[in-house]
Protein backbone atom coordinates (compact mmCIF):
# COMPACT_ATOMS: atom_id res chain seq x y z
CA UNK A 1 0.00 0.00 0.00
CA UNK A 2 1.25 3.45 -0.87
CA UNK A 3 2.16 5.01 2.50
CA UNK A 4 0.79 8.36 1.37
CA UNK A 5 -2.68 6.90 1.23
CA UNK A 6 -2.57 6.32 4.95
CA UNK A 7 -1.80 9.91 5.90
CA UNK A 8 -5.05 11.07 4.38
CA UNK A 9 -7.11 8.58 6.25
CA UNK A 10 -10.17 10.36 7.48
CA UNK A 11 -9.70 9.42 11.10
CA UNK A 12 -6.06 10.42 11.26
CA UNK A 13 -6.74 13.85 9.79
CA UNK A 14 -9.61 14.36 12.23
CA UNK A 15 -7.54 13.41 15.24
CA UNK A 16 -4.56 15.52 14.25
CA UNK A 17 -6.58 18.62 13.44
CA UNK A 18 -9.16 18.55 16.18
CA UNK A 19 -7.65 16.73 19.13
CA UNK A 20 -4.17 18.15 18.65
CA UNK A 21 -2.77 14.66 19.10
CA UNK A 22 0.43 13.34 17.59
CA UNK A 23 1.67 9.85 16.75
CA UNK A 24 3.28 8.38 19.84
CA UNK A 25 6.13 6.17 18.73
CA UNK A 26 9.36 7.50 17.27
CA UNK A 27 8.83 5.37 14.18
CA UNK A 28 5.39 6.91 13.62
CA UNK A 29 6.77 10.40 14.15
CA UNK A 30 9.56 9.77 11.63
CA UNK A 31 7.07 8.32 9.19
CA UNK A 32 4.75 11.32 9.58
CA UNK A 33 7.61 13.77 9.07
CA UNK A 34 8.57 11.98 5.86
CA UNK A 35 4.97 12.05 4.63
CA UNK A 36 4.72 15.79 5.25
CA UNK A 37 7.39 16.20 2.60
CA UNK A 38 4.98 14.93 -0.06
CA UNK A 39 3.71 17.75 -2.35
CA UNK A 40 0.10 16.86 -1.55
CA UNK A 41 0.63 17.56 2.14
CA UNK A 42 0.37 21.31 1.50
CA UNK A 43 -3.16 20.79 0.16
CA UNK A 44 -4.22 18.16 2.66
CA UNK A 45 -3.64 20.29 5.75
CA UNK A 46 -4.38 23.91 6.54
CA UNK A 47 -1.31 26.11 6.69
CA UNK A 48 -1.69 26.43 10.45
CA UNK A 49 -1.91 22.67 10.97
CA UNK A 50 0.97 21.96 8.62
CA UNK A 51 3.14 24.57 10.33
CA UNK A 52 2.30 23.13 13.74
CA UNK A 53 3.10 19.58 12.67
CA UNK A 54 6.38 20.59 11.08
CA UNK A 55 7.29 22.48 14.24
CA UNK A 56 6.49 19.56 16.52
CA UNK A 57 8.34 17.09 14.32
CA UNK A 58 11.39 19.24 13.69
CA UNK A 59 13.65 17.28 16.11
CA UNK A 60 12.66 13.96 14.57
CA UNK A 61 14.72 12.18 11.94
CA UNK A 62 12.87 11.60 8.66
CA UNK A 63 12.98 8.30 6.82
CA UNK A 64 15.16 8.92 3.79
CA UNK A 65 13.75 6.16 1.62
CA UNK A 66 14.59 7.85 -1.67
CA UNK A 67 18.24 6.89 -1.45
CA UNK A 68 17.75 3.25 -0.53
CA UNK A 69 14.55 2.25 -2.35
CA UNK A 70 14.00 2.18 -6.08
CA UNK A 71 10.41 1.78 -7.27
CA UNK A 72 9.99 0.01 -10.58
CA UNK A 73 6.80 -0.46 -12.57
CA UNK A 74 4.70 1.25 -9.91
CA UNK A 75 1.06 1.87 -10.70
CA UNK A 76 0.02 5.37 -11.65
CA UNK A 77 -0.90 7.48 -8.66
CA UNK A 78 -4.27 8.79 -9.76
CA UNK A 79 -5.46 10.70 -6.75
CA UNK A 80 -3.68 11.11 -3.45
CA UNK A 81 -5.63 14.11 -2.25
CA UNK A 82 -8.63 16.05 -3.51
CA UNK A 83 -9.48 19.67 -2.62
CA UNK A 84 -13.07 18.72 -1.74
CA UNK A 85 -11.96 16.38 1.06
CA UNK A 86 -11.74 19.02 3.75
CA UNK A 87 -15.00 20.93 3.04
CA UNK A 88 -16.93 17.68 2.65
CA UNK A 89 -15.47 16.29 5.85
CA UNK A 90 -16.61 19.44 7.64
CA UNK A 91 -20.13 19.09 6.24
CA UNK A 92 -20.30 15.46 7.39
CA UNK A 93 -19.02 16.25 10.88
CA UNK A 94 -21.58 19.04 11.31
CA UNK A 95 -24.47 16.78 10.22
CA UNK A 96 -25.44 19.13 7.43
CA UNK A 97 -27.26 18.36 4.24
CA UNK A 98 -25.65 18.93 0.88
CA UNK A 99 -26.49 20.58 -2.42
CA UNK A 100 -24.45 18.82 -5.06
CA UNK A 101 -23.80 19.08 -8.80
CA UNK A 102 -21.80 16.39 -10.55
CA UNK A 103 -20.82 15.29 -14.04
CA UNK A 104 -22.29 12.05 -15.35
CA UNK A 105 -20.46 9.30 -17.21
CA UNK A 106 -21.61 9.92 -20.77
CA UNK A 107 -21.57 13.70 -20.65
CA UNK A 108 -23.78 16.34 -19.13
CA UNK A 109 -24.35 16.93 -15.46
CA UNK A 110 -26.90 16.63 -12.70
CA UNK A 111 -27.44 19.92 -10.96
CA UNK A 112 -28.49 21.06 -7.50
CA UNK A 113 -29.39 17.67 -6.08
CA UNK A 114 -30.23 17.54 -2.40
CA UNK A 115 -28.89 14.89 -0.10
CA UNK A 116 -27.26 13.89 3.13
CA UNK A 117 -23.53 12.99 3.03
CA UNK A 118 -22.52 9.84 4.87
CA UNK A 119 -18.78 9.37 4.49
CA UNK A 120 -15.72 9.83 2.34
CA UNK A 121 -14.19 6.68 1.01
CA UNK A 122 -10.92 5.85 -0.74
CA UNK A 123 -11.29 2.96 -3.17
CA UNK A 124 -8.02 1.03 -3.06
CA UNK A 125 -8.83 -0.87 -6.24
CA UNK A 126 -9.57 2.20 -8.36
CA UNK A 127 -7.32 4.47 -6.32
CA UNK A 128 -9.88 7.26 -6.15
CA UNK A 129 -11.82 9.17 -3.52
CA UNK A 130 -15.60 8.81 -3.38
CA UNK A 131 -18.39 10.59 -1.53
CA UNK A 132 -21.07 8.27 -0.23
CA UNK A 133 -24.33 10.19 0.21
CA UNK A 134 -28.07 9.67 0.41
CA UNK A 135 -30.20 11.28 -2.28
CA UNK A 136 -33.38 12.60 -0.71
CA UNK A 137 -35.01 12.86 -4.15
CA UNK A 138 -34.22 9.33 -5.35
CA UNK A 139 -34.31 7.88 -1.81
CA UNK A 140 -31.21 5.83 -2.55
CA UNK A 141 -27.56 5.62 -1.56
CA UNK A 142 -25.18 7.26 -4.01
CA UNK A 143 -21.43 6.90 -4.46
CA UNK A 144 -19.88 9.73 -6.48
CA UNK A 145 -16.27 10.18 -7.50
CA UNK A 146 -14.87 13.37 -6.08
CA UNK A 147 -13.30 14.22 -9.41
CA UNK A 148 -16.81 14.24 -10.94
CA UNK A 149 -18.25 16.63 -8.37
CA UNK A 150 -18.56 20.12 -9.86
CA UNK A 151 -19.88 21.80 -6.71
CA UNK A 152 -20.90 20.75 -3.22
CA UNK A 153 -22.37 23.25 -0.80
CA UNK A 154 -23.74 22.74 2.71
CA UNK A 155 -27.51 22.91 2.96
CA UNK A 156 -29.49 23.22 6.19
CA UNK A 157 -31.46 20.16 7.17
CA UNK A 158 -33.99 19.99 10.04
CA UNK A 159 -32.45 18.45 13.14
CA UNK A 160 -35.37 16.06 13.63
CA UNK A 161 -34.65 14.46 10.23
CA UNK A 162 -31.01 13.63 10.87
CA UNK A 163 -31.50 10.49 12.98
CA UNK A 164 -34.03 9.18 10.48
CA UNK A 165 -31.66 9.72 7.57
CA UNK A 166 -28.79 8.00 9.39
CA UNK A 167 -31.00 5.02 10.21
CA UNK A 168 -32.11 4.84 6.57
CA UNK A 169 -28.48 4.87 5.38
CA UNK A 170 -27.56 2.14 7.89
CA UNK A 171 -30.35 -0.09 6.57
CA UNK A 172 -29.25 0.44 2.98
CA UNK A 173 -25.65 -0.37 3.86
CA UNK A 174 -26.68 -3.55 5.65
CA UNK A 175 -28.33 -4.65 2.43
CA UNK A 176 -25.04 -4.20 0.56
CA UNK A 177 -22.89 -6.06 3.08
CA UNK A 178 -21.65 -9.51 2.11
CA UNK A 179 -19.22 -12.07 3.47
CA UNK A 180 -17.01 -14.85 2.16
CA UNK A 181 -15.00 -17.64 3.75
CA UNK A 182 -11.45 -18.14 2.55
CA UNK A 183 -9.48 -21.25 3.44
CA UNK A 184 -5.73 -21.16 3.88
CA UNK A 185 -4.15 -24.18 2.21
CA UNK A 186 -2.36 -25.95 5.14
CA UNK A 187 1.04 -26.11 3.47
CA UNK A 188 1.05 -22.30 3.58
CA UNK A 189 0.03 -21.97 7.24
CA UNK A 190 3.45 -20.54 8.04
CA UNK A 191 2.54 -17.52 5.87
CA UNK A 192 -0.64 -16.77 7.83
CA UNK A 193 0.56 -13.32 8.93
CA UNK A 194 1.27 -12.31 5.36
CA UNK A 195 -2.07 -13.69 4.19
CA UNK A 196 -3.95 -11.82 6.91
CA UNK A 197 -2.15 -8.58 6.09
CA UNK A 198 -3.44 -8.90 2.52
CA UNK A 199 -6.97 -8.62 3.91
CA UNK A 200 -6.07 -5.94 6.45
CA UNK A 201 -8.50 -3.38 5.03
CA UNK A 202 -11.50 -5.70 5.50
CA UNK A 203 -13.40 -6.69 8.62
CA UNK A 204 -12.50 -10.31 9.20
CA UNK A 205 -12.34 -13.12 11.72
CA UNK A 206 -10.12 -16.21 11.79
CA UNK A 207 -11.00 -19.73 12.93
CA UNK A 208 -8.60 -22.66 13.26
CA UNK A 209 -9.65 -26.31 13.05
CA UNK A 210 -7.18 -28.30 15.14
CA UNK A 211 -8.34 -31.63 13.71
CA UNK A 212 -7.53 -30.70 10.12
CA UNK A 213 -4.96 -27.95 10.74
CA UNK A 214 -6.91 -25.59 8.51
CA UNK A 215 -7.41 -21.85 8.98
CA UNK A 216 -10.62 -20.25 7.74
CA UNK A 217 -10.79 -16.48 7.27
CA UNK A 218 -14.26 -14.94 7.16
CA UNK A 219 -14.10 -11.62 5.32
CA UNK A 220 -16.92 -9.07 5.49
CA UNK A 221 -17.07 -6.59 2.64
CA UNK A 222 -19.34 -4.23 0.77
CA UNK A 223 -20.65 -5.44 -2.58
CA UNK A 224 -18.83 -2.65 -4.41
CA UNK A 225 -15.53 -3.91 -3.00
CA UNK A 226 -15.85 -7.43 -4.42
CA UNK A 227 -13.43 -6.78 -7.31
CA UNK A 228 -10.82 -5.45 -4.94
CA UNK A 229 -11.26 -8.49 -2.70
CA UNK A 230 -10.83 -10.73 -5.74
CA UNK A 231 -7.63 -8.93 -6.65
CA UNK A 232 -6.31 -9.66 -3.14
CA UNK A 233 -7.23 -13.34 -3.49
CA UNK A 234 -5.58 -13.58 -6.91
CA UNK A 235 -2.48 -11.96 -5.43
CA UNK A 236 -2.23 -14.82 -2.92
CA UNK A 237 -2.44 -17.42 -5.69
CA UNK A 238 -2.23 -21.03 -4.50
CA UNK A 239 -2.15 -20.07 -0.83
CA UNK A 240 -5.90 -19.67 -0.42
CA UNK A 241 -9.21 -20.98 -1.71
CA UNK A 242 -12.69 -19.50 -1.50
CA UNK A 243 -15.00 -21.95 0.24
CA UNK A 244 -18.07 -19.74 0.80
CA UNK A 245 -19.19 -16.86 -1.39
CA UNK A 246 -20.78 -18.14 -4.58
CA UNK A 247 -20.33 -14.95 -6.58
CA UNK A 248 -16.63 -14.75 -5.81
CA UNK A 249 -16.17 -18.43 -6.64
CA UNK A 250 -17.88 -17.98 -10.01
CA UNK A 251 -15.72 -14.95 -10.82
CA UNK A 252 -12.57 -16.91 -9.99
CA UNK A 253 -13.75 -19.88 -12.05
CA UNK A 254 -14.45 -17.62 -15.03
CA UNK A 255 -10.97 -16.08 -14.74
CA UNK A 256 -9.40 -19.55 -14.61
CA UNK A 257 -11.40 -20.73 -17.64
CA UNK A 258 -10.34 -17.68 -19.61
CA UNK A 259 -6.70 -18.35 -18.72
CA UNK A 260 -6.97 -22.02 -19.72
CA UNK A 261 -8.72 -21.03 -22.94
CA UNK A 262 -5.88 -18.71 -23.79
CA UNK A 263 -2.92 -20.79 -22.71
CA UNK A 264 -4.20 -24.39 -22.49
CA UNK A 265 -3.39 -27.03 -25.07
CA UNK A 266 -5.83 -28.02 -27.80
Amino acid sequence: MNPFEKIFNFQIISRLEEAGSLALTSQERSWLKTMLGHPAAAEAFSMETLRKLNSLLEPEASIEVGEIIIEKARSKERQVYHPLLRPLRRIIMENQGIQITYAIKHGGERTDLSGFPHKLEYNMYKREWYLQWYSTRQRSLMSTKLRNILSAEPAPIPAHRIDGLKARIARLLDGLRESACIQVIPVYNAELSRILSTFSCFDKSVAFDEATGIYHITVHYMRDDSEFLLSRIRFLGLRVKITQGEQLKQRMLKSAEMAVGRYGEG
